[in-house]
């Protein structure tokens, strides 16, 4: 399950989860920690704390430290600091240390948000619950140099730079620790003494005794770059990950194509994407949606078409949101016939709505194209009639009317409502004649003697095929006779014996 977690694997996961519950295998606080990560990096937050009071109210276990830095990170990455800070609370009340990285965490939180007043709020509380006015683990530091930056407080925020990784410091650093910092400074206009740090860094990395370099201090380095236009030189850091053994993900490549395609580099954006496949990373919805809208700037709509299509083919879900870009991108360009063709693609797959069913037909209508627009209703009235609104429904008459074809609606109408009372009336005239069978069936396989009579007991044919009828009855309830014999009738199913012992 680690495993899948770290490749985002995210249903393999919880297919193998389901398997492993269903096997009689117990969870225990990992299982949990791991579910989490899961629903909180899908953004599923409210199905993370559905979890947790899970775990809370029903495991016959405790939550780790663990278990909270997982909820209260995932949770102001999902910008929901209020809760997390709530969470904090919680995790107190239960007998918790107060833990640095889990305050890091808030800091962060606050900065995003600009609430310096909050950052230093957090860090003062910290101080208290140690008892010490001076904190060794770095982590907190970083975040605490973005108050100062947000306040306006430069020359606070270098001083405490230097007071945590001076010369004689006692701050214990490690990779995190350094990337908040290292963020610091690249994000306000400190990126070149962002460099010389980040070469101290990788100096000091010397697995595994001391880490202080990981993907994410590359990933702020690049940024910082591409902030700079210096594209080449985040190229040559990016390309350059593998020395410390490093491996760009997704999200790093997402990056760094955003950014050269957000800088009409489209060319080096599609090097990168096509390099992607040597890494083993695997695009995402992101990567093709980048590029498609790259290409549709750069006038060249069959490229983008063609990331969407494999997007598409490679099992990820563009939305709908996505989807009307590529349509829109289409038509404008007169490609009427490819933007059709996506519509048929897309119509199993996405819930459309009044405006993407109308912008097709629109595109339709004004090429001529009124007999497609009669197709696409009508196979909006078979497959889900609810999808034909009234507000869809007026679009198509008018569109109609201007060439004395409004009539056709209402026929379009008339005719699939006779389709259905046929199909209707055949299922019906179907499921008699099954039950009939079944019937004869039954009575082929009840000789009188079976319902205790003798033969000279039955007068006529009549009589005895109304005792058979009698045996079996409309919602197939099993006879048992003196002789032992189980007959079970299920209607429209047919007939089956069984001889009990």
């Amino acid at each position: 399950m680690a495993a899948q977690l770290r490749q985002s694997k995210y249903s393999e996961l919880l297919s193998l989860h389901r398997f492993i519950t269903q096997a009689g295998v117990a969870a225990n606080v990992v299982t949990y920690n791991l579910l989490l990560n899961v629903y909180l990096d899908c953004r599923k937050t409210d199905l993370a704390l559905e979890q947790y009071k899970q775990l809370i109210n029903d495991a016959p276990f405790n939550p780790s430290p663990t278990t909270y830095r997982i909820l209260i990170k995932g949770l102001v990455d999902n910008q929901q600091v209020e809760k997390a800070l709530e969470l904090k609370d919680e995790m107190e009340s239960k007998g918790f240390k107060p833990d640095p990285t889990i305050y890091s965490y808030l800091m962060f939180g606050q900065a995003k948000n600009s609430n310096a007043d909050g950052v230093f709020e957090l860090f003062e509380e910290l101080k208290q619950k140690m008892g010490t006015d001076e904190i060794s683990d770095g982590v907190i530091y970083g975040n605490l140099m973005k108050g100062y930056f947000l306040k306006g407080m430069e020359t606070e925020a270098m001083e405490l730079y230097k007071k945590a990784l001076g010369e004689g410091s006692l701050v214990k650093m490690n990779a995190v620790a350094y990337n908040y910092v290292l963020e610091a400074l690249s994000k306000n206009g400190k990126f070149e003494e962002a460099l010389r740090l980040f070469e101290r860094m990788k100096n000091e990395h010397d697995p595994p005794r001391k880490l202080s370099v990981n993907l994410g201090s590359y990933n702020i380095v690049v940024d910082g770059y591409c902030s700079e236009k210096k594209f080449g030189d985040a190229i040559d850091v990016f390309n350059s990950m593998g020395e410390k053994r490093c491996s760009p993900d997704t999200l790093s490549y997402n990056v760094l194509i955003d950014h050269l395609c957000n800088n009409d580099k489209l060319t080096e954006a599609e090097e990168l994407y096509k390099g992607m496949g040597d890494k083993k990373v695997n695009p995402d919805e992101y990567t093709f949606v980048t590029l498609m809208d790259a290409c549709f700037k750069e006038n060249r709509p069959d490229d983008a078409a063609q990331y969407f299509k494999t997007m598409v083919e490679s099992k990820l879900r563009p939305n709908l949101a996505v989807y009307n870009r590529l349509m829109e991108g289409l038509v404008k360009v007169g490609k009427i016939d490819e933007a059709k063709s996506f519509f048929d693609l897309m119509i199993p797959k996405l819930r459309m709505n009044d405006d993407a069913y109308k912008f097709i037909m629109n595109a339709l209508f004004e090429n001529g194209r009124h007999d497609e627009v009669l197709k696409i209703v009508g196979g909006m009235l078979r497959e889900d009639p609810n999808d034909f609104t009234e507000e869809v429904e007026e679009f198509v008459r008018e569109g109609l009317r201007k060439e004395g074809r409004e009539d056709e609606v209402t026929n379009l109408k008339s005719e699939v409502e006779r389709e259905k009372a046929e199909a209707a009336a055949k299922v019906a005239e179907e499921a008699e004649r099954a039950k009939a069978s079944a019937r004869a069936a039954v009575a082929s396989l009840l000789p009188s003697k079976l319902l205790g009579k003798k033969d000279d007991e039955v007068k006529d044919g009549e009589e005895e095929e109304e005792s058979t009828e009698d045996a079996v009855t409309e919602n197939g309830v099993d006879y048992e006779t003196s002789e032992g014999v189980v007959i079970s009738s299920k209607e429209g199913n047919g007939v089956s014996e069984q001889v009990t012992a």
